[in-house]
């Protein structure tokens, strides 16, 4: 049995991951129907798996962040509990996250072998290079997008889909949250 692989993404209608300037986390759109959903996402047994610089990323946000700060919501303290795989031939441990273990290598050999190994299904948010690398050689299952109500034309960091392949995108599922964020699940497949 192979364990479903999803890429699972934040982005502004324009597909960016994020913005500087005076943008806040969710580009600060979330409400408690966001916050609930994603916290009963994360509450499900899974595997995470992250590239180097998200894994850096995430962990020097949650060094600067306080208890009562965005970055530590719920479903965030929630992921950082659960098993990780950090994909990397830079890092060395011990990793500071909980439960996880460093996989060097080609992401692409190491997710195909999680894919088969893993009891549970294995999810990514963030790490949009490797996530790219990995739908262009069809390991992910699903993808979701987490669609905001903002145009970052000026401002907008991490474009998601940069660089990726052609793909084709059968939608299997998609929420409304908050009255105004948009989740989009698909199962992508390479065009052509």
């Amino acid at each position: 049995m192979t364990a479903a692989y999803t890429f699972d993404v934040f982005s502004s209608l324009d597909g960016f991951g994020g913005a500087s300037g005076d943008w806040t986390g969710y580009w600060g759109k979330q409400g408690p129907e966001l916050l609930d959903h994603r916290l009963a996402l994360y509450d499900e047994e899974q595997r995470m798996v992250f590239g180097a610089t998200t894994y850096r990323a995430f962990t020097e946000m949650l060094a600067g962040s306080s208890e009562d700060s965005d970055v530590r919501d719920p479903w965030v303290t929630r992921m950082r509990n659960l098993p990780a795989t950090v994909v990397s031939s830079t890092l060395e441990g011990p990793l500071d996250w909980p439960d996880a273990e460093i996989a060097s290598g080609d992401a692409v050999d190491v997710v195909a072998r999680l894919k088969k190994e893993s009891e549970v299904p294995l999810r990514s948010h963030g790490s949009l290079s490797m996530n790219r690398a990995l739908m262009a050689a069809g390991l992910v299952d699903r993808l979701q997008v987490t669609v905001f109500p903002v145009i970052t034309g000026r401002s907008g960091l991490a474009p998601v889909f940069r660089g990726a392949a052609d793909f084709d995108l059968e939608l299997i599922e998609q929420r409304t949250l908050d009255g105004h964020i948009q989740e989009l699940v698909y199962r992508p497949a390479l065009h052509g």
